[in-house]
């Protein structure tokens, strides 16, 4: 990996990701926002009461692809790790919620959808 990717890698940006649906086997891109917390990537979303699709998917098949758009346009793939636990999500959501300047973080910890991401590269 060269040292501008590892640079991107390293902030917060806007992304998209590419899942493989769980029914159809299709790709599936959404746009997200990733968070980068002591070193670690995270992507997580606004709170809904309802599954989104995106999770849903990953859960079914953890593989996804990063897509970097800016300052440098990349293809990565990945590993998805949907965090379940509430104490380690309370802890992830915290920083989203600084992040985002919102102020009900519980309501994150039971609402949001949150995975960390491993890079395959990073993993191998």
């Amino acid at each position: 990996m060269d040292e501008r990717l590892r640079e991107a890698l390293r902030r917060p940006q806007l992304i998209d990701i590419t899942t493989t649906g769980r029914r159809s086997g299709l790709p599936r891109r959404i746009e997200l926002v990733d968070h980068v917390i002591d070193g670690r990537i995270y992507i997580s979303g606004m709170p809904r009461q309802r599954k989104r699709g995106w999770i849903a998917n990953l859960e079914s098949d953890p593989r996804l692809t990063i897509h970097l758009k800016r300052p440098i346009a990349a293809d990565i793939p990945a590993r998805a790790r949907v965090i379940t636990d509430e104490a380690e999500r309370r802890e992830i959501l915290r920083h989203v919620a600084a992040a985002w300047n919102r102020t009900d973080v519980e309501t994150m910890v039971l609402h949001s959808p949150l995975i960390e991401v491993t890079l395959d590269e990073l993993a191998a």
